[in-house]
This record gives C-alpha cells, structure tokens and sequence, in this order.
C-alpha cells in the first residue's frame, strides 16, 4: 500500500516537474512577450532614421537639405502618476486633444504594445524641444524619438522636386522590398519620388540600458547590437537655380510654363510651372493642414504643367511639318505656294513664299497644301486609302521628334500628348471613310495634336542639335560616382536627315531678325533662332507659345514657354523666352523695359 502511494507521489512530483520545464521552455525560447516584458524594464530600442540624400543645383549650391524633427513617443507600462494637466501646459494641448490622442492610440491594434515605444506627438520641432527638454523627465514613460525632415534654401523650384511625407497604409501594403515601416517618411513626387532608392538611405538601430526610473544608463552591451545608419546618396541637380528663380519671377501671377534645356546634354536648366507653391509649406508639424489648402487652391498650384498639360501646340509645330516634308520630297527649300487665304485664313502681308519664307511668316495655307502632299502622296484626289498611308507615313517621322509619347525624363506623372493616328480617326468617324479635308487643321498644330511644354523644349533642342536629341533629365550626377543614369547619356535620333535641318534653322533666325519674333525675341550680340506661336482657345484669349534656342552654332540652351490666355505667341512667349536666354548667357537682364513689360502682364492690352 505504501509503496504504490509512493510511486504515485514520485510519479506526480515528475509530471509537476516535466510541465514546469514545458513552460519554462515556451517562455524562454518560443513565446516572447515575457522576455519584451522583461527587457522593456531594462533595454529601449531606438531606431536611427538615416539622413536623407542633399539636392543641389548645377553650380553645386545647395537647394534641398535636412533640418531635425523629432516625435513623442510613449511605452504605456513605463507612464507613472501621469499629470494631464502639467503635460498640457508643457506641449500646447488641450485636454481635449489630449484626450484624443490616447484615444487614437488604443485603436492602432496591430502596432498597440504597452511595452513597445509608440509615437504620441508627431513632428516636434527644434523650437519645441528647446521649450519641453528640461521637464521631459516630469513625464515617465515618454521619450524623444529623433529624425529629420526636408527644408529648402529657395522656394524654387517645387513641382520639380516633389515633396516628402508619412508612407501611406496603402504604400506599405504595395511594399514588396520589405523596406519601410509605419512612420518611415517617402518621396511622393518630384525628384524625392523618382530618385527615392537613391535618397532614402538605410535606417539603423540603437539599444539603451535604462534603471527602475526609466533614466537612460549608456548602451547595451557597449553597442553591440547597435547598426549605424547609412545615408541616403546626393544629387546634384542639372537646375541652375539663379535661372530658375528668374523664371518663377516673369510667371508670377500667370498660368503657364517655362523649360529650358542644354541641347548638347538633354540637361534641363529650368522647369518653371506656374502657379507654383512654396515647398516649406509641405515639411514639419503643419503639413497636412497646409498640403489640404495647396492641393484644393482652383489654379492648381501642385499640377506640374511643364510634364502634365497637354496643349495644342499651335504654329511651332509648321517646322516639324517642314523637315517631314522635304524628307518625304514632297517640296524642296525652293518650293512656293501661295497664300491662298479662300482655303484657310492666314496673317501678315506676304503672297508667295519659299519654305524658309513660310516659316518665318507662319503662312497658314503654305502648311495645308504641304501636309495635303504628304498625306495624299502627291496626288491630285483626297481619298481615303491615299490619306491613311499617308498619315500612318507622318506619325512615324512626328513621332522620331518625341511627340506623341513619353520622353522619359526623371520625374513621374509625365504625360505623352497626342499624335493623330488613322485608328484615332477610325473611331471619331465611327469606322466611316475619311480623308484629307476633314484633318486638314493638323497642319498648323491644331485639331487634334497634343504637345506638352517638355516636348517642345525637346524639340527646339533637336533642331539646336540637327537632328538628335538627350533624353531630357534633371539629375547629371548621383552619389560618389557622379554620373546620369545610364539612359540619360544615349543619343535618339529623328527620322529626317540632318541635312533639311539647314533650312529650319535658317528659317527660325528669319523669324527673330525680321518675322513674327522680331519685336520681343531679338537679342544684341546673339543670333536667337526661334518660331511664335497663337493656339486658338475659344471662348477665351488664345495661349501665347514661343520655343527658341541660341546661339545659332553651338548652341547653349534651347526653350518653350506656354502662357495660358495671353494671346499672340509674339508677345507673351517671345518676351519671357528672350529675357531668360539673355539671362542664361550673359548673367545679366540687359532689357529692363522687356522685363517690366513682363511683369506687367498687359499681354492683350
């Protein structure tokens, strides 16, 4: 009897021991919310947000550098006799804000830990943590959490840049790098988006020893589990800020564009959208609010018109009619037509030009019976099969320019305009033949071609260079290596021979030295070789648009400027472009009158 009570007890006292060893086991080695439990009395883990990659111009003047922000943060079970009041009073709440944000805490469920750090105020800055470092000891369980945010030497230059905020729930969802995390900060357009790989850098992570009070004691473990930050790589921009800033200066208070590029490079050297916003106003405590009133302003201040507005291009577009022409031997530089106003209504005093004599005066009929050739392949009927194989025979050679597709350029959101195809025209006429009179109004660069102000930059940049083109881009070097990237360096060449180019550019000092420019665009000391242009808008004032690029040889920099509702192309256009081509090459405004004239604004005076 006693021997089997006492092989039942043995046999008890096993089982008690194996199942203390069980759990003794779970709780050392699978589950380990008792081990945070006990290293959160002890160890705080702090991550070290790396320093984001700097943004300069092509000068190497600093546009875009960090400034420290820092973040509350809270560790529930660390909170001690916790005065409302007094924290109210020291970090500017009301209690009913207060009130809130506990409240807003307890619902994130998936990052909620009473042991884990969870940030409580956000975007502290230095002037705020001046006011509360003393008395953060006041308030157990609440530590600072430091990082940085963007701030800018210039309020330039904004659209191109973009602007860094808080990844987005859904951001972190379409995240398959594994990269970021709730509070990570994230380039969302601009250069911050496009090169973010480049400027995030690589975050790091620091572990503190803390007594029973909370009060920080050193590292853990002399820094041993500690990993540095890496920062994010610097960008040295193609921009030439002082240009820019001029050219923010004469759109003020117009809706439009201005983009300037070094046709030798495909470098951009401005991209001036207007309006435009200041970009300190999207950092810090009061980005939300503020990015809520700048994305609801009516003249769209965050729509990057350069990249994103698809307009008509108007007359410009008759140089690209011209170089297709002579390359299809539809017409020779010799070639006249007359100024047969009963077939399209046409402007100036002029009756029978050669192409050079057409361009400079823009003659609208001249360019209706040249795309009539092209399309109908010099033959006397307008027919439906002659004018399809004549179209598709265009888009290919419009197309080699860069029109109707994206450039590629370094920024998001870039739109591709639009270059009437035959299918386009099969679903407007609903799959009923159609034929040159019913197109005819792309010849002079309406109906329903669709340019965007980067692609006119492009193309006076081609016809700077005879023939070929960069992709543009606004980045030259990245990093230590400080280089493009590779797809910036390639040469893309048109489908016309450099050789009919000869023409264009005559023609385009014509318009400068005695055509529609000479008034505004002419320059001492520079031949600028240019083309105006006046895109219908009814109801309302035509759009003034003006490309240029000078010198003739060896030209420096090539220009578009799209002014919204201001009329001639003469005016506007040509006024905005010759001041910022005088400013780019000699450094210096040398036609005040011209800049008053611009500041004005009394374009349809």
């Amino acid at each position: 009897m006693n021997e089997g009570r006492k092989e039942i007890f043995q046999l008890v006292f096993v089982l008690v021991g194996l199942t203390f060893i069980v759990k003794l086991f779970f709780i050392q080695v699978v589950d380990n919310h008792y081990a945070e439990l006990a290293n959160s009395n002890s160890i705080l883990r702090q991550v070290e947000y790396p320093f984001r990659g700097l943004i300069y111009d092509r000068n190497r003047k600093l546009i875009v550098y960090n400034t420290p922000e820092f973040d509350l943060q809270i560790i529930v079970n660390d909170v001690k006799k916790f005065d409302s009041a007094k924290f109210c009073e020291v970090f500017n709440l009301t209690r009913e804000e207060l009130r809130l944000k506990f409240k807003e805490l307890k619902s994130r469920k998936k990052e909620y830990s009473p042991v884990k750090p969870l940030r409580f105020i956000e975007r502290l800055s230095n002037e705020d943590m001046a006011r509360i470092e003393d008395r953060l000891d006041e308030f157990p369980g609440f530590y600072i959490q430091a990082r940085t945010t963007r701030a800018y030497t210039s309020p330039a230059l904004a659209n191109a840049l973009g602007y860094v905020s808080e990844i987005s729930k859904t951001e972190l969802k379409k995240d398959t790098t594994g990269i970021y995390r709730q509070g990570d900060y994230i380039g969302q357009s601009g250069i911050e988006a496009f090169y973010e790989e480049q400027l995030r850098g690589k975050r790091g992570v620091r572990f503190k020893l803390r007594n029973v009070k909370g009060i920080e004691k050193g590292s853990f473990n002399n820094g041993e589990y500690d990993t540095l930050s890496v920062p994010g790589q610097d960008l040295v921009s193609s921009i030439d800020l002082e240009l820019q800033q001029y050219g923010e200066k004469l759109m003020k208070g117009k809706a439009g564009s201005i983009v300037a590029i070094e046709p030798s490079s495909g470098e951009v050297l401005a991209l001036v959208s207007g309006p435009s916003y200041d970009p300190n106003l999207l950092t810090g405590k009061k980005y939300s609010s503020n990015f809520k009133t700048i994305s609801s302003d009516t003249l769209k201040p965050l729509f990057n018109r350069p990249l994103m507005a698809q307009y008509r291009p108007g007359s410009i577009f008759k140089i690209v009619q011209a170089l297709t022409a002579l390359q299809e031997k539809v017409i020779i530089p010799e070639t006249r037509i007359p100024c047969d106003r009963t077939i399209i209504n046409c402007h100036g005093d002029h009756s029978f030009e050669d192409l050079q004599g057409a361009i400079a005066n823009s003659c609208n009929p001249y360019f209706h019976n040249v795309l009539r050739r092209m399309l109908n392949q010099n033959k006397s009927t307008d027919t439906y099969e002659d004018t399809r194989l004549g179209l598709t025979e265009w888009d290919k050679h419009i197309k080699s320019f860069g029109f109707g597709t994206q450039l590629g350029i370094d920024l998001p959101n870039e739109k591709s305009g639009l270059v009437p195809t035959p299918e386009l025209y099969d679903r407007a006429y609903h799959n009923k033949p159609w034929k040159f009179s019913n197109i005819y109004s792309i010849a002079i660069g309406e109906g329903e071609n669709l340019v965007v102000p980067l692609q006119m930059a492009n193309f006076a940049a081609t016809v700077a260079n005879r023939g070929f083109y960069y992709t543009p881009h606004l980045v030259k070097a990245i990093g230590k290596e400080g280089r493009p990237l590779h797809q910036y360096t390639l040469r893309h060449y048109t489908t016309v021979d450099s050789t009919y180019f000869k023409v264009a550019v005559s023609a385009m000092q014509q318009v400068v030295e005695s055509g529609t420019g000479q008034w505004y665009a002419k320059l001492p000391d520079v031949i600028v070789c240019g083309k105006t242009g006046t895109v219908q808008n009814e109801p309302f004032p035509d759009h003034s648009v003006f490309i240029a690029f000078a010198p003739r040889d060896n030209p420096k920099i090539a220009i578009s400027v799209y002014v919204e509702n201001a009329g001639q192309g003469a005016r506007a256009g040509a006024s905005i472009a010759s001041l910022m081509i005088e400013r780019y090459l000699f450094k210096q405004t040398r036609r005040q009158y011209m800049e008053d004239y611009v500041l004005a604004g009394k374009f349809l005076d």
